[in-house]
């Protein structure tokens, strides 16, 4: 068995369930902070607003949107 990881292999990943959009995006902001740079954070979120907002943030961060199918994100930290 490798020890290998595949390339869309989350690091993180984070259920935000119903989480509006203010309150999302700031947990999300320090949930990628934690994240080395060019990991990768699976985030699960219901709000109706996250298939606007998540990419919205990502382009506005600099973090890469790898997968939006709502309600899981793919979400790549900058590499800065």
């Amino acid at each position: 068995m490798s020890d290998v990881r595949p390339a869309t292999a989350a690091e993180a990943e984070w259920n935000a369930g119903d989480l509006g959009c203010g309150e999302l995006v700031l947990e999300l902001w320090g949930r990628m902070q934690a994240l080395a740079p060019g990991g990768v954070l699976r985030l699960v979120a219901r709000d109706p607003g996250a298939p606007a907002d998540i990419p919205a943030w990502c382009r506005l961060t600099g973090h890469v949107l790898m997968s939006g199918v709502p309600p899981v994100y793919l979400i790549r930290r900058r590499e800065q």
